[in-house]
């Protein structure tokens, strides 16, 4: 197949067409209404994929520390759809900021990470309770946005305009009294978690993914750096194959700092475009 022939590099043309969501976050907005939408039809199902705070004692219910966290209650739609928004929203900045690969792992992880806290206090407190809902998810999201992008305006509940970090102190706040006071049935332990774990990603899990993005990266990329150590070029060839391996530098450390996602389809083309002329001159 081609260079022209690949799906990054056409343009796109006029006229109604179908196509998969681009970015994680709308994948994962996508799923969770879908998850929703299958509660209500088959209201079976959410027994099937709540977090139970005894889960332990069945250890191959495991798999509900992740599942709950795309249900939400059937019988509150405010529930999904403020989780919703908030993905949504701030999901995308945090998305383009570490990159899809990261962005998904802080998200699933966060969901883990908060029915973990969420069930280990329950068991310590003797308490028999089940949980649903994305809300440490997008609590994380949330307070990890408010560490990237603090002075950016925001709209608090939609009404009050504050910078990120005002609110997201606000939010934090409301949650540990409810935490203390235990009133209502929102899993504020959850959310905490949730804030917890944004602030550790912060300050030290990103450099770690990052590290893990980075040398695969390199593993996959590293045929790019190499040279042949005798070459015979005319001087145009050289001045040529000197700025092709300029641009490529510089979209490898973009690669670095956000992932292959974050590429254009015209600089794909112009690694697509080096690594035959590597292969070629290999022959």
């Amino acid at each position: 197949m081609g260079l022209y022939d690949r799906e990054y590099a056409r343009d796109y043309e006029s006229g109604f067409r179908l196509s998969a969501p681009s970015t994680a976050t709308l994948q994962l907005l996508l799923i969770t209404v879908g998850v929703y939408i299958a509660q209500l039809l088959f209201p079976a199902l959410t027994g099937m994929i709540e977090l139970r705070s005894d889960w332990w004692s069945r250890p191959w219910e495991a798999y509900r520390l992740l599942t709950y966290g795309f249900a939400h209650n059937p019988n509150d739609i405010k529930h999904i759809l403020f989780n919703m928004v908030v993905l949504g929203i701030f999901g995308n900045y945090i998305e383009q900021r570490y990159g899809r690969a990261r962005f998904l792992f802080f998200y699933l992880s966060s969901i883990i990470i908060g029915g973990l806290v969420w069930s280990l206090i329950c068991t310590l407190q003797g308490a028999l309770s089940t949980v649903v809902g994305a809300s440490g998810a997008t609590t994380a999201i949330f307070i990890l946005f408010a560490f990237n992008y603090p002075h950016m305006q925001i709209q608090m509940m939609f009404l009050f305009p504050m910078p990120a970090w005002v609110a997201a102190l606000i939010g934090v706040a409301m949650d540990m009294q409810g935490a203390i006071a235990q009133y209502g049935a929102v899993a504020f332990t959850v959310h905490l978690a949730g804030a917890a774990y944004a602030t550790y990603y912060f300050y030290y899990g990103a450099d770690a993914t990052r590290s893990i993005s980075e040398k695969l990266s390199n593993l996959s990329l590293k045929s790019l750096k190499r040279r042949p150590k005798l070459r015979v070029h005319a001087p145009d060839e050289d001045d040529a194959e000197d700025s092709l391996a300029q641009q490529v530098d510089v979209i490898l450390e973009k690669i670095q700092r956000s992932g292959k996602d974050s590429l254009t389809w015209r600089e794909r083309r112009t690694l697509e475009r080096a690594s035959k002329e590597y292969q070629e001159k290999r022959r």
